[in-house]
């Protein structure tokens, strides 16, 4: 295709897709469900940690066990979490995340909420570091931190929750993993080889051209050339 039947494309994609029908069984599910309850803010965004780390393998393994996570949690998130009686053992809940790997989680958000009243104070690498527990890493990608970031700052009222209100769409950062950088090289969007944060940044820059203002919509485009072209 040229670069303008792309561009239309691209748009067309992101105008389908960005519709609540095609995120039922999806992690996303996870926090909307929570505001759908009236949950308070630290419910969603805690459900929002979970469901965005669980983001990994096949849709209905993540929704059985961000399902099984949120059973334990009794629906209520923030207590749990406060509460400090957290279930933490080696078994698994997620593929090679285990019990512990939560509670270890929850200790860190336990902590971080003594002190603040929201994550949207953390940046991704703040959100990295802070409530994952990993390690600094100014080159990694952050796939499943940018898509959480997604999730709560974009407020069109489709998809995505809207509720980082102090947070500027314009900023957010295409979440990078292996499936949606095999389609920006197939699309033409990038030339780098490294999964990095580079390359990722330089996915959003063409994004930014295409949706003003509105770079993360770009994530739905490739969802849709994803599945057009699967």
């Amino acid at each position: 295709m040229q670069d303008i039947e792309i561009r239309n494309k691209l748009i067309e994609w992101a105008d389908k897709y960005n519709d609540p029908l095609y995120f039922q069984q999806d992690p996303i599910a996870f926090p909307r469900e929570f505001l759908r309850r009236g949950a308070s803010l630290q419910d969603i965004e805690i459900a929002a940690v979970f469901a965005a780390h669980f983001a990994w393998g096949r849709r209905a393994m993540i929704v059985r066990d961000c399902t099984r996570l949120f059973d334990h949690m009794e629906w209520n998130p923030s207590a749990y979490v406060m509460g400090g009686d957290w279930r933490s053992d080696d078994t698994s809940i997620h593929r090679t995340v285990k019990w512990s790997d939560t509670a270890a989680i929850c200790a860190r958000l336990k902590a971080f909420y003594a002190e603040h009243s929201s994550l949207e104070e953390l940046d991704a690498a703040g959100i990295r570091v802070r409530i994952y527990g990993q390690k600094e890493d100014p080159k990694a990608a952050n796939k499943k931190i940018n898509m959480m970031r997604r999730w709560m700052v974009r407020d069109d009222g489709k998809v995505d929750l809207g509720l980082w209100r102090n947070s500027s769409k314009d900023g957010l950062i295409i979440p990078l993993d292996v499936h949606v950088y095999d389609q920006a090289v197939a699309l033409g969007l990038t030339e780098r080889r490294s999964k990095d944060l580079g390359t990722a940044i330089e996915i959003t820059d063409a994004f930014r051209d295409i949706f003003p203002g509105d770079p993360a919509k770009g994530d739905f485009a490739l969802f849709g050339y994803g599945i057009d072209n699967a």
